[in-house]
This record gives C-alpha cells, sequence and structure tokens, in this order.
C-alpha cells in the first residue's frame, strides 16, 4: 500500500511539473516578445515576425489546454458519447484534404488505398485520432517525402494504417510514445513544439472504441502507426 501510494505520489509530481513546464515554456516566450514589441524603432517585418510567433504560442497553450480538458473527460466517463454510422473511408479523405496545405508545403506525395468501410463510433473523436496522426506523420516526413494510408477489413475488424517516410523513432523510446508528456528524441521534439499529448489521446480514443493503436519504426525509415477497430456486428 505504502509503495502505491509513493509511487502515485511521484506520478502526480511528474505529471504537475510536466504540465508547468509545458505551460511555462511558450508564456515566457509570448512575454518576451510582447516586450520587444514595445520598442517602437522596432521594423515592420520584424513586428510582424514576433507576433506571428506570439500568435503561434498562445495557439500552443489553447491547444494543450484542450488536450488535458479532453483527457480528464475521457478518463472521468463525462464526455458526451454518441455513437453514429458513417463511412470511415469518407472520414479518411475528408482528413487528408483538411491537412493539404500543411503536406503541400512539404511537398510531401500522400497515398491512400481506402476499402468501402462502414463503422459505428463517435465521429468527432475518431477525426481527431486521424487528424493527430496525419499531423504527426506531416511534421516528422521530410520535403518531398511520402505519406501511405491503407483502410482495409482484416477478418473481424477494421485497420488503418499511416506509413511514413520520415525520420522515425528509435527502439528505447517506442515503448513510451503514448505517455502523457512524452516526446522522442531531440530531432523530433525541436521540429516540432508540441505538447506530447497527441499521442496520449489517441490511445486513449482508440481504447473506449474497443481497439487498439500500435506502432512500428525504425530510425531514418520512417514510421507506421495501426488503428484496428472491431468490425460491428450487422
Amino acid at each position: 500500500m505504502a509503495s502505491e501510494l509513493s509511487q502515485m505520489e511521484t506520478m502526480r509530481q511528474d505529471f504537475i511539473s510536466n504540465v508547468s513546464h509545458e505551460i511555462q515554456s511558450p508564456l515566457t516566450s509570448i512575454r518576451g516578445f510582447a516586450l520587444a514589441l514595445q520598442d517602437e524603432t522596432l521594423s515592420v517585418e520584424s513586428r510582424r515576425h514576433y507576433l506571428n510567433i506570439i500568435v503561434a504560442e498562445s495557439t500552443r497553450v489553447s491547444g494543450l489546454s484542450d488536450n488535458l480538458l479532453k483527457l480528464s473527460a475521457l478518463e472521468s466517463g463525462n464526455f458526451p458519447f454518441e455513437n453514429q454510422v458513417y463511412r470511415l473511408d469518407k472520414q479518411l479523405r475528408d482528413t487528408i484534404l483538411a491537412s493539404e496545405p500543411q503536406w503541400l508545403e512539404k511537398n510531401i506525395e500522400v497515398e491512400a488505398e481506402l476499402e468501402e468501410v462502414t463503422v459505428t463510433a463517435v465521429k468527432d473523436l475518431m477525426t481527431q485520432v486521424w487528424t493527430n496522426l496525419l499531423h504527426n506523420s506531416i511534421k516528422f516526413t521530410p520535403q518531398n517525402g511520402c505519406i501511405h494510408i491503407k483502410l482495409r477489413t482484416v477478418d473481424e475488424r477494421v485497420e488503418v494504417e499511416i506509413q511514413d517516410s520520415g525520420i522515425g523513432i528509435s527502439e528505447e523510446d517506442l515503448p513510451r510514445i503514448f505517455d502523457r508528456f512524452y516526446k522522442a528524441d531531440k530531432a523530433r521534439t525541436a521540429s516540432g513544439g508540441g505538447s506530447g499529448l497527441g499521442l496520449s489521446l489517441v490511445k486513449k480514443i482508440v481504447e473506449l472504441h474497443k481497439g487498439k493503436v500500435t506502432v512500428a519504426s525504425r530510425p531514418g525509415e520512417g514510421t507506421a502507426f495501426v488503428v484496428s477497430l472491431p468490425m460491428q456486428k450487422k
């Protein structure tokens, strides 16, 4: 009992420390650039650059808060779940199109092989899953890379695979990438600037749908996430 309580206290302190760090970092940046804007001798270009950074960092804080609230609601069971029947292939196609500015900017080739599949799920939550996974792939795939998305039925399950030609994840980082606030190697962290909550949210949502999410990756060879969901009985 004492050991379990000690472990819980350590986890609580780690969580508070991580949240504080993730909030403090962008707030420090916002304050610094807001103070810099008081310099009346700044050029228009510098002023615009500082304002863009402030907008980006405030968006980051907002996203962190939103993800924390979603995780809290999902874990407490207070999220207003509303299952509906819809076409998963269409949802994936819409997600790809919504992310088009991001992958076009990096000249990434996105290929999709989508079977026509109908599922029963919480549509908004599943959109969050595909958006997070696709944005991750775009973020860590270099210029002129490629992303391949597959939707298929395997036995009694539906599988969605998102595979990229990105920088990959080290073997030691793989077991922990779904942990809250965990960020893999410095190359991924430095190029992303995310909060480390996206994959935690993905895992929780998939598990709520009685599914599972797995990942395979090697540094320099890309990453593949596979989401497996139970096939609905007709």
